[in-house]
């Protein structure tokens, strides 16, 4: 665990879900492994899932998908996280948290998908569904504001990779794609309901294919191009051709999903290179297929 995150363990699960759900108590409790930053996961029984905020930042992500997982549900296309119960702070634990059904399925890997352009087909029509989704009401999606707001943290990041060569980062070259970006009009009116976090980690597939989407903490309503994440953090380059196809994106959208995603991983790849592998991993993928792409 990196400092400052809420400590838990298996004990502490249990205690809670005696409490709250004293059905399920008894039931065996495994701590899940993770590359987040933000949840721990505990699978509970067979069937289900507990979901608990490792960060103060993360409860009101637990709310939040409380409250609009149900009224998403029957609007996209593979299984998302189902809420079975709603936990409260108990047992010296803070925050709330959740128990969620079991969802079958492995985390895809960048470099061995199995059908990587049927799985880009499968993650242009659930960003297509989210996109369709016109509920009233809508959290604003924690990503989803202006390019410009990344600015300052997008250099900070850039320049402390200068000081660290032994990553190899081309700072130069993502100064360039960044600026580019920040030169490209925002999309006039553009905004849309996103996931928000589409990263490896947050999908699930069999056989190739998406079978479902999780951790929805980041949703909500913003700029469509925040969930192009995909294109660069997971799909080759004829895959990523065909998700671009397939959502019908235009030069001035994939210019900021492209930048954004990059943003992230820049931003991600020196704060997490000592204490997160599965973060850092992903952030050194994103870096290059962007700057490979010239």
């Amino acid at each position: 665990m990196q400092p400052g995150l809420q400590p838990i363990d298996d004990d502490l699960v249990r205690r809670l879900i005696a409490g709250r759900f004293p059905q399920w108590a008894g039931m065996s409790v495994e701590r899940l492994a993770s590359g987040g930053t933000v949840n721990a996961m505990y699978r509970l029984g067979d069937d289900m899932a507990v979901r608990l905020p490792l960060v103060a930042g993360g409860a009101q992500d637990v709310v939040t998908e409380q409250e609009w997982l149900p009224r998403l549900a029957d609007r996209l296309p593979v299984a998302i996280p189902e809420v079975l119960g709603a936990g409260e702070p108990a047992e010296g634990y803070p925050w709330p948290w959740s128990v969620h059904r079991w969802l079958v399925g492995e985390h895809p890997d960048a470099g061995v998908l199995g059908e990587p352009v049927l799985l880009a087909t499968d993650l242009a029509g659930f960003v297509a569904a989210m996109r369709s989704i016109t509920l009233p009401r809508a959290p604003r999606a924690y990503r989803g504001g202006p390019l410009a707001a990344l600015d300052a943290s997008t250099r900070a990041a850039i320049e402390e990779l200068r000081r660290i060569p032994q990553e190899g980062v081309n700072c130069d070259a993502a100064v360039a794609v960044w600026e580019e970006a920040l030169r490209t009009p925002e999309t006039e009116g553009a905004s849309a309901w996103l996931h928000a976090d589409l990263m490896p980690g947050n999908l699930l597939v069999d056989g190739g294919r998406l079978t479902a989407v999780i951790d929805f903490g980041c949703m909500g309503v913003g700029d469509p191009a925040c969930d192009l994440f995909p294109a660069w953090n997971l799909l080759p380059t004829d895959a990523r051709r065909a998700f671009r196809e397939a959502l019908d994106v235009d030069d001035a959208t994939w210019k900021r999903g492209r930048a954004r995603t990059l943003s992230q991983a820049l931003i991600a790849l020196p704060y997490h290179r000592r204490t997160n592998p599965a973060m850092a991993h992903n952030a050194r993928h994103v870096i290059r297929e962007v700057l490979g792409e010239g």
